[in-house]
């Protein structure tokens, strides 16, 4: 029942995704589908791959006139250019809006892609879920105008907003295993808040600092927090203790507020950027700055760094 189940949603997805709505709503108000089901081309993907698995098990032997010829001369037919492995083009279009009462200033997507958070210049902070998002950009207008308010609370896309700042939301980090957010602000302060308990709407911790923060990231294992702030010391604290920890080395600082903050996948290294114009790389374990890259742009300053995903690289 339950994979039968699964191929009725994957049904239901497909649809959606080659812009069935119709046959799609129809088939999820038959099957009582619960959750929404979002678009997806997954089953598209299975059934491809089931029918080239297939094909292959079935151990075909071509013909000799079938094989390409090898000769002298030029097959006009034949193509003899290898297929590009480059991905195709990529097309992005908006598929959902939310809005704050003021700009948006921060985003961020949880680790598994299932959530965003995003913070605004009103202090607030949402969380929404992506498959309900997907589901009700698919969903024809005239269906969601006959969903009672209960089916709409239900499928609704945002399903947190926090309010424990007093100043814009600058920056925000989920936690890589727990259900919880943290978040920065121009109000000088950190927030931590756990989004598993649906009447929570307050930080459950907060770090006080002695500038706005600008950027934070997580330690692979959750349990480190780096915080940059308009001040150019970088700040690392245990998320249980709050305890703060900086280099013993004062030149290993910037020289200028801080902009961005990121770990490598393993936590064995960080790096950070800054208003000053210089790139740093920082042993993880020690806390302590191993090289600075000057003037990484002749001298402005660098807004943001990122690691590649084996970390051998650096986008500056």
């Amino acid at each position: 029942i339950k994979d039968r189940e699964t191929l009725y949603r994957l049904i239901i997805s497909q649809l959606f995704y080659d812009g069935h709505q119709t046959l799609a709503v129809s088939l999820s108000n038959m099957v009582k589908a619960h959750p929404a089901c979002p678009p997806s081309d997954r089953l598209l993907n299975i059934v491809s791959a089931g029918l080239r698995t297939e094909q292959e098990t079935k151990g075909i032997k071509f013909s000799a006139l079938d094989q390409p010829y090898t000769g002298p001369g030029i097959d006009l037919e034949y193509e003899t250019e290898a297929p590009s492995l480059a991905p195709e083009p990529a097309l992005y279009e908006t598929c959902y809006v939310t809005s704050h009462k003021a700009q948006c200033r921060a985003g961020t997507f949880s680790r598994d892609g299932q959530l965003v958070a995003t913070g605004s210049a009103d202090a607030s902070i949402k969380i929404l879920d992506v498959d309900r998002m997907l589901a009700k950009s698919a969903m024809p207008p005239e269906v969601a105008a006959q969903e009672s308010a209960q089916q709409n609370m239900e499928t609704h896309p945002v399903i947190r907003t926090l309010y424990d700042h007093i100043e814009e939301v600058t920056c925000l980090e989920f936690h890589p295993r727990e259900q919880i957010l943290v978040s920065g602000s121009r109000d000088y302060t950190v927030k931590f808040f756990d989004y598993s308990k649906p009447s929570v709407k307050r930080a459950f911790k907060t770090i006080h600092e002695a500038e706005m923060v600008r950027t934070l990231a997580f330690h692979p294992s959750g349990d480190f927090i780096l915080v940059g702030t308009q001040h150019p010391t970088l700040r690392l604290y245990d998320v249980n203790t709050t305890q703060c920890f900086v280099s013993s080395v004062p030149s290993d600082q910037h020289k200028a507020p801080i902009t961005t903050v990121r770990y490598n996948n393993s936590g064995k290294l960080y790096v950070s950027s800054s208003k000053d114009g210089d790139m740093k790389l920082w042993d993880g374990v020690s806390n302590k700055c191993i090289c600075t890259f000057p003037q990484a742009h002749d001298g402005n300053e660098v807004c943001s760094v990122y690691f590649s995903h084996n970390g051998k690289y650096v986008l500056v």
